[in-house]
């Protein structure tokens, strides 16, 4: 394997890795809501897909807009019934309450779906590597960066030129004056952990084929959502994107270099990156 093969297979994870956590650097970072449960919700449509595709039959890129709505569907039940109850508590509730749901989900996946892990069936044309100047390139993974570059750029714009935006950030600065400035804060947030879990879900989708499904899988990967969203800072989706890039090319080239020291490559350039700057790469002190 070439470096720039792994270069390439560490952008893919990367980029995989910023989908699954970007919803909690939104429900964390905008919201100021510490929402470890969030991936039960990435779990939800890793499932979702792999039902639809696997067992009904359905095309692969019809499945995953739909994992994107039914974990955006949960996220909303969700919040009106249980998360709206938890806004103004501290967040070592916060934290209580979405651990125990994740505990909870993990019960219920293994109880329906049983404890096997399960990939998704891929089409043909997402199978296998293409050559382009010596650098074997596997199509699914190329297909991750087009599909995870493209919705990074639509988030940025949606939350920085958007009128809902705007709301989101004026909401959370200040609820009270946004009430008062004819904001509907509750929807506004609702809106917000719904698109968070849905993006979640979606992610989900795109990475069971690489990382596997399984009951567990909210307990494996909670703290590499964690790590990338606390390297890149919670304030924006700048820092846990460029954070969760160079936490996919360090792991991934930590363990191929590394096999033995692998896996405490992604931990190493975390503490690094936090004792250098504490907030994050683009922290700041939380407004709320």
């Amino acid at each position: 394997m070439t470096f720039l093969t792994i270069l390439f297979d560490g952008v893919a994870y990367g980029m995989l890795l910023f989908v699954l956590a970007c919803g909690l650097a939104v429900t964390l970072g905008l919201m100021n809501f510490v929402n470890l449960a969030h991936g039960a919700f990435a779990m939800a449509g890793g499932y979702v897909c792999a039902v639809l595709v696997n067992t009904s039959g359905w095309p692969f890129f019809a499945a995953l807009p739909i994992a994107f709505l039914a974990s955006a569907l949960i996220g909303a039940v969700f919040e009106r019934l249980l998360y709206r109850h938890l806004y103004d508590r501290s967040h070592l509730d916060q934290v209580l309450f979405s651990v125990g749901l994740v505990f909870m989900s993990v019960a219920a996946v293994d109880f329906i779906m049983g404890s096997s892990r399960i990939f998704i069936k891929l089409p043909d044309a997402l199978q296998g590597q293409i050559d382009l100047f010596g650098i074997g390139i596997g199509r699914y993974r190329l297909m991750i960066i087009v599909i995870c570059g493209l919705l990074t750029v639509a988030l940025q714009l949606t939350l920085a030129k958007t009128r809902f935006g705007s709301r989101l950030r004026a909401a959370v600065d200040d609820p009270r004056v946004a009430a008062g400035l004819g904001i509907n804060v509750p929807q506004v947030f609702a809106l917000t952990f719904a698109f968070g879990c849905g993006l979640a879900g979606f992610g989900g989708a795109l990475s069971a084929e690489i990382l596997g499904l399984d009951p567990y899988f909210p307990l494996k990967f909670m703290i590499y959502f964690l790590i990338v969203v606390t390297v890149g800072g919670s304030s924006s989706i700048t820092g846990p994107f460029l954070a969760s890039l160079l936490l996919g090319i360090g792991d991934v080239a930590g363990k191929y270099y590394f096999p033995k020291l692998g896996p405490f490559v992604i931990y190493t350039i975390m503490i690094v990156i936090l004792i250098w700057r504490p907030n994050g790469l683009f922290g700041r002190t939380a407004a709320r």
